[in-house]
């Protein structure tokens, strides 16, 4: 039996800060757009309809200076709640973003079910904290948060335990300067995790690093994995509508071959993507890339499977 796909979208723009003076991130749009580029009808998902996010406010909060903090936690209760949803139904959620702090709403629902591992491929590491950011927006912090490093209430929003342990974290793809984390408490947590940058992606090989992530989780004991996509990992030159650009970048070919053998594996329980900015493409064709790009990722999927044999390794 198989787990059909659920389109969900999550259109917030709460862990960004504005692009101007009296102008909201744009990323708000990218569900719709994606939507009415046929992503649902071309990957066959069901409609999961969407979670409309709280009011943006521009300013950082005195308190902890994060931007918008307590509408992203009261955001990502709801989100989790979604996600639960779908989850209960037997769906694999696909939750299309909106910014890189929707992740903390999905690993909320995950942390409500579990220990569960997180594969976050995304251009950038994502642990600042509000010292060090220049910004003060929470899709620059989510890691760290969802880590369980940074002030409540997000990085408390699992209780006691952080939504994600550190270990259980596979960061694939960043090619931005390490120095920009700085922290005991974040280098503790990287140390922590299976850090593969993009430079030694590419110098162990795509298919062979993601069998490595497929393996790691595989024996790790976690009930299952999600994947964070946040679309800046790829190559600016096909991806170029983002917030925060940096040259170079996974290919679409690569993407596809890094992710694979982890969406081959039985595993995976769900995806976010995120970070698309339909008012940074005029003409449409990065969305449209965009589209294909999951389409065919989507192609390899392996619905989760309810019976796993721990220490052998998925195919």
């Amino acid at each position: 039996m198989t787990r059909p796909v659920a389109l969900l979208d999550a259109p917030s723009n709460l862990g960004l800060a504005p692009p101007a003076e009296n102008r909201e991130p744009g990323v708000r749009f990218m569900a719709s757009r994606l939507r009415e580029l046929g992503l649902r009808e071309r990957i066959g998902a069901s409609d999961a309809g969407q979670v409309v996010p709280p009011r943006y406010r521009p300013e950082r909060d005195p308190g902890t200076g994060i931007r918008n903090v307590h509408e992203i936690a009261a955001y990502s209760a709801a989100l989790a709640v979604a996600v639960d949803s779908q989850l209960d139904a037997g769906r694999v959620p696909l939750v299309v973003g909106g910014d890189c702090s929707i992740v903390l709403g999905c690993a909320l629902a995950l942390h409500q079910r579990g220990r569960h591992g997180l594969a976050f491929v995304d251009g950038h590491q994502d642990l600042q904290t509000p010292a060090v950011s220049r910004t003060g927006g929470a899709a620059g912090m989510d890691l760290a948060l969802a880590v369980g490093i940074g002030p409540p209430p997000l990085a408390t929003l699992g209780g006691a335990s952080p939504l994600v342990a550190a270990a259980d974290v596979a960061m694939l793809g960043p090619r931005d300067n390490p120095a920009w984390y700085t922290g005991d408490d974040v280098q503790r947590a990287r140390a922590a995790m299976h850090v593969a940058p993009l430079v030694a992606l590419r110098h162990a090989g795509m298919t062979a690093a993601g069998e490595a992530v497929a393996s790691r989780f595989w024996n790790s004991g976690v009930t299952g994995v999600w994947i964070h996509l946040d679309v800046d990992a790829l190559d600016d030159a096909v991806m170029p509508a983002v917030d925060s650009r940096q040259p170079d970048g996974l290919s679409y070919a690569e993407l596809e071959l890094l992710l694979r053998p982890l969406l081959d594996s039985g595993t995976v329980v769900g995806m976010n993507v995120t970070i698309y900015d339909p008012e940074r493409d005029p003409d449409g064709s990065a969305g449209r890339a965009l589209v294909d790009g999951l389409v065919r990722l989507l192609s390899f999927f392996e619905p989760p499977r309810t019976q796993r044999t721990r220490g052998t390794a998925p195919r």
